[in-house]
């Protein structure tokens, strides 16, 4: 009776949904775990998931008067998460049929993320062979019986959802004189296989909808005058800033489109872009977006790929990129500007505004389902024509949790975006901001190497994406001081370089998290992050990816990875057949990547199957070429690329901005590394600076034509 009561004050306090309930087996000897967000947890599980329980509760909670009180009602054992012998009760209750619920974080969250999950529940669970039922709370933590800082908004009546996963289990990995040979490491794998259990359980919780209705669903639980987003105007704008600026602009965008209709977008990193992705999704258009550093034939062959016709961009950002020339001799296209456009939204569009779509954004949109396409991004044409990425609205949604699932973002950061939006390193990071509460700030362009270090001390940000190259240059110009308040810092899009890597060791305290991904897989694929980090691997894969090693003639360790999931495209759109999506064989995607995963999940690359040159019948990977270059000199750019050889097959070529360098050089790096005398490029040219892309990455098309010419 006191149950039926508490369940019907929870019920009308918190709005408790629970999902899932199918996933509950009949069975018993069940480890049910959950994520851990306030003091309300506890009860909430004992009311709502349908199995008496044993409570496992950390000592300290019993020192509080209420919790004693509320713990009277139902069998518990109080123990010390990181005692071995306490957990050794937990494994006799498991053993004797009993249910037990335990919180492996042993913690209340201070982040609103997923915090340390302690070794000893992964260790009862591998130990018994427990059935896991993992249950996702959430919204709980906006309660005031949450721990979070006050930068996160709280609400008395937060709507608090439990989503009951499908079971699972832990294995207990088995002794072996080769990989785990002591107690402790096993139970080290064990505990570290609960945290996949809690990771890919946050990831899978995530809701089914559109990026927009993502979008709303932040405004609701952030509140509509948290500020968010600043650019180069220095104007910090709000949830509700933002919402209106989307709603406008799509309105206004409907007015020159489709429904449905793929449309071109050619803008910077500026608050209004964001607000126009946002906008066009809201009325389904689906944006696509344009490489402004891929001169003209780039950006036609793009528009031909996707079958565009219209292109939206605006004339202030035309004449202050110099793309005047560019954009006049696009051919075939109907080119929209936004300063124009503004005219035409008139007294009637600003009544429906003001009146009603503000006030019911949900209604005001248009209906689309979370499988229907939501942006194009095009690959960087390093193979080629560029090719179209057709991404859904789940696709986009599954790795913004995938990735929140690893990395614990919360409300007190503030990311640094520069990466353009047209890359899909920069779109995913900036809706991680914009759905997570993330304070952003974002810069038109990665170059300006002087300004962003000084940028990025001034407003205190905490959160930087950005890839090697990058990361290289703004070391150089960056005062030690300058990124004193940065505790993120995420390497992608190539490789990166272990003299970058130490630089930011040494001259800021900084550990760079080197992560992993494709433009086709929305981009993450894997990232080291806090919890789970090795050097010199791009770290584990994310939450609920799955992959497979296809053998590489010549290639011992490791194979060609292909990957499927949630994330992975919808499908391409190509130049030789425009608009018509080829989706990839059975979900599967082929990365074009050869790598090696080792026994704890960390990838570790070997190079792209591309960038394999083959001398004298021996593979030769072109990445560890350019190791031992820069090696051999740490402060100077370097890039090396493959040409045909009528004797040895190919010959490799390096490009080196240090005109001091001499192959013998190269031997004796070669040597003192162990590595074979044929990952000594057999030709050196020297060049002013090496070549990029708009997107950072080293352009190696450019390289390969450089290399025929010599």
């Amino acid at each position: 009776m006191l149950a039926s009561l508490l369940r019907f004050i929870s019920k009308i306090l918190f709005r408790v949904e629970v999902r899932g309930l199918e996933n509950v087996p009949p069975e018993d000897r069940l480890l049910i775990v959950a994520n851990h967000e306030s003091f309300l947890d506890g009860l909430l599980l004992g009311l709502f998931i349908p199995k008496k329980a044993t409570f496992v509760v950390h000592t300290t909670v019993l020192k509080n008067w209420w919790f004693r009180q509320f713990l009277r009602l139902t069998p518990h054992l109080a123990v010390d998460p990181a005692s071995p012998y306490a957990m050794k009760k937990v494994i006799k209750l498991l053993e004797s049929g009993h249910n037990v619920v335990i919180f492996p974080e042993g913690r209340i969250t201070l982040t609103g993320a997923l915090m340390k999950v302690y070794d000893g529940p992964g260790f009862v669970a591998a130990k018994t062979g427990a059935t896991i039922l993992p249950v996702r709370i959430d919204g709980a933590a906006q309660s005031y019986f949450g721990r979070l800082s006050s930068h996160h908004p709280r609400k008395l009546h937060p709507k608090v959802t439990l989503s009951i996963m499908p079971t699972t289990s832990v294995v207990m990995p088995k002794p072996s004189h080769h990989s785990f040979p002591t107690a402790k490491q096993r139970r080290r794998i064990a505990g570290e296989g609960m945290r996949s259990v809690m990771q890919k359980m946050l990831f899978q919780a995530q809701k089914s909808r559109t990026i927009f209705e993502a979008y709303l669903d932040a405004v609701d639980r952030y509140g509509s005058n948290y500020k968010l987003i600043e650019d180069l105007n220095e104007t910090e704008e709000t949830y509700q800033d933002l919402l209106k600026k989307s709603l406008a602009l799509g309105r206004i965008a409907t007015k020159v489109t489709s429904p449905k209709e793929t449309v071109a977008v050619l803008m910077p990193n500026i608050t209004n872009t964001l607000a126009l992705i946002l906008g066009m999704n809201a009325f389904n258009r689906v944006p696509a977006m344009l490489n402004y550093t891929s001169g003209t034939a780039g950006m036609q062959n793009a528009c031909i790929a996707a079958n565009i016709k219209t292109v939206i961009t605006s004339h202030k950002f035309i004449e202050a990129a110099g793309l005047e020339d560019v954009v006049a001799n696009f051919k075939n296209l109907n080119i929209v500007y936004l300063e124009d456009l503004r005219a035409n939204f008139g007294m009637l569009d600003r009544a429906w505004l003001m009146g009603y779509a503000l006030h019911y954004p949900r209604a005001a949109m248009d209906s689309q389902r979370p499988e229907d396409p939501a942006v194009v991004l095009f690959t960087s044409g390093s193979e080629g024509k560029p090719k179209g990425v057709v991404h859904s609205h789940k696709s986009i949604l599954a790795n913004v949790a995938q990735i929140a699932a690893v990395l614990d973002f919360n409300p007190t950061d503030k990311m640094m975006m520069v990466l353009p939006v047209f890359h899909s390193f920069g779109f995913t990071g900036s809706l991680i901001s914009l759905l997570n509460g993330i304070k952003i700030n974002v810069f038109p362009s990665p170059l300006q190497y002087k300004v962003i270090p000084e940028l990025i001390y001034d407003r205190g940000c905490t959160i930087f994406f950005a890839t090697s190259t990058f990361l290289a240059n703004y070391a150089k110009f960056a005062h030690p001081y300058d990124f004193y308040k940065l505790r993120l810092v995420v390497a992608g899009a190539e490789k990166l370089n272990d003299e970058v890597r130490k630089t930011y060791q040494e001259k800021f305290g900084i550990r760079i998290l080197e992560a992993y991904g494709a433009t086709e897989c929305a981009p993450g694929i894997s990232i080291n992050t806090p919890m789970a980090n090795l050097n010199g691997s791009v770290g584990q894969l994310v939450p609920g990816l799955e992959h497979k090693l296809e053998a590489v003639p010549g290639i011992e360790n490791g194979g060609l990875l292909h990957v499927k999931g949630e994330n992975v495209m919808k499908g391409y759109y190509l130049y030789d057949a425009p608009g018509v999506l080829k989706p990839p064989v059975d979900g599967w995607y082929n990365t074009g990547d050869i790598v090696e995963v080792d026994a704890q999940g960390f990838v570790h690359i070997k190079g792209r199957v591309k960038r394999f040159a083959k001398v004298a019948g021996e593979m030769v990977s072109l990445e560890v070429v350019e190791q031992v270059a820069n090696t051999a000199a740490p402060d100077k750019e370097h890039a090396a690329s493959a040409i045909c050889d009528t004797q040895r097959g190919e010959c490799i070529v390096l490009f080196t901005t240090d005109k001091k360098l001499k192959r013998e050089d190269l031997q004796i790096v070669a040597k003192n590394l162990g590595l074979p005398e044929l990952a000594v490029a057999r030709k050196l040219i020297v060049v002013e600076e090496i070549p990029l892309l708009g997107t950072g990455k080293t352009d190696y098309v450019t390289l390969k034509q450089l290399a025929e010419a010599a």
